[in-house]
């Protein structure tokens, strides 16, 4: 057992420990990270009532705590959200290797030959909240990404995240791998966390998945570098030119599938000439789904819509709530969406080419859609297998971070006896 009484030296140990197992991991063979990952797979489902029976203490936990629905929604595991994270271990595991991979090849006139081949980062910090499966997504992408990971859950998802890190602890040792590759700090202590962030000796990257709190403070904090995402304030603008039915499937589907992931619609633009037609229309079927709309002054829709306060613009609810406003064309309200977005995801509900062309052009998010539900902004739906976090910042990764996300690369340049004159 490790002493968790004293957070410094639990958190060298297990930087030491990590960076250790970097050089086995960089250099093992896609077969056996494969192997591992198929194992966990299979310690997943077959402990699945052992991590049910964890769940429910940190269920406990959250209600003792006050969560909201839509958190207790993100804790919550059943067989079936357990058989999406074994699907997802899976499709990690099928995934081609990307290390090792050459990326560009050229010769050169002196005689060289050089190549640019992906590499792992290193070692890599998670820090989450809630969500217990993205103990099982972040393991499978650094470990297929030759990378070994520091992961910190949430205080909720403590028992929930220790249930599946011993799966993925089975699958290395399955495979011969590093136990270390894949380690869970064992404390709800905050001081780990502090600790995690500094500890440039050891850790190349951080990334934290979570709420606004949690990523400011990683991004205010950290000596080590970050890719992050601080809110997913999504818009979708619903153009004059729209198709009604894929206008309704789409929306609805954008607030109400899963009203707590960032992926989730928060803002909805409506053109003005369509604003007592489609849009009011729209504005019926979220309330019927029980969505509350806060809407700007003067926006016809149903009884019951609340009058939108300026706090309600470019906010994440992660809740059964949307904002709703009018705009003239498609260049108001790709202003507005420059203005309030967090550069996440955005998208555009429109059959006018010139007008998606332009909302395409012109917005710099990471994510941007056309005629499709924003809930497909996820790393698994873009066929990564998982995702360790949507990134929208500009330096390395952007949007979902998967396996290849997750590499660097360097050079290998080849000669023959060639020297430079």
């Amino acid at each position: 057992m490790k002493d968790t009484d004293n957070i410094p030296a639990l958190m060298a140990d297990i930087g030491k420990r990590a960076k250790a197992a970097t050089t086995a991991l960089a250099t093992a063979t896609a077969e056996r990270k494969h192997a591992a990952l198929i194992a966990a797979a299979d310690a997943v489902w077959a402990r699945r009532a052992e991590i049910i029976a964890a769940n429910a203490k940190d269920l406990d936990f959250g209600r003792d705590k006050g969560l909201s629905a839509a958190m207790m929604d993100r804790l919550m595991l059943d067989e079936g959200r357990i058989q999406s994270m074994v699907d997802g271990l899976r499709a990690v595991a099928e995934q081609a290797d990307p290390v090792g991979a050459v990326l560009a090849e050229w010769d050169m006139p002196s005689g060289l030959n050089i190549q640019r081949v992906a590499t792992p980062l290193g070692v890599i910090g998670v820090i989450y909240e809630s969500r217990p499966n993205v103990t099982a997504d972040a393991g499978a992408l650094c470990l297929k990404s030759g990378n070994a990971v520091i992961l910190r859950g949430g205080s909720e998802s403590f028992h929930s995240s220790g249930a599946i890190h011993a799966c993925l602890v089975d699958g290395l040792r399955a495979a011969n791998l590093p136990e270390e590759s894949i380690q869970l700090i064992p404390t709800r202590d905050r001081a780990a966390v502090q600790a995690l962030l500094t500890m440039t000796d050891y850790v190349d990257v951080i990334v934290p998945r979570g709420g606004k709190g949690l990523v400011g403070l990683v991004q205010r904090e950290a000596r080590v570098p970050v890719f992050a995402h601080l809110e997913g304030i999504v818009h979708i603008y619903l153009d004059k030119s729209a198709d009604p039915q894929k206008a309704l499937d789409v929306i609805l589907n954008a607030k109400t599938r899963r009203t707590g992931i960032c992926g989730s619609a928060e803002c909805l633009l409506i053109h003005r000439d369509i604003a007592d037609t489609l849009g009011r229309d729209v504005l019926d079927a979220l309330a019927a789904a029980g969505v509350e709309i806060r809407a700007e002054a003067g926006l016809p829709g149903p009884d019951g819509m609340i009058a939108a306060t300026d706090e309600d613009w470019g906010k994440e609810f992660l809740d059964s709530i949307i904002a709703a406003r009018q705009v003239d064309d498609v260049d108001a309200a790709i202003a507005y969406i420059r203005d309030h977005h967090s550069q996440h995801t955005d998208c555009i509900i429109a059959e006018d080419q010139a007008a998606v062309d332009r909302f395409f052009a012109t917005l710099d998010s990471a994510i941007l859609m056309h005629n499709a539900s924003t809930q497909f902004a996820d790393g698994g739906e873009f066929g990564m297998g998982a995702e360790i976090g949507i990134a929208t910042g500009k330096m390395h990764a952007r949007g979902p971070v998967g396996a290849t996300q997750l590499t660097s690369f360097k050079y290998l340049v080849r000669g023959n006896g060639t020297t430079r004159p």
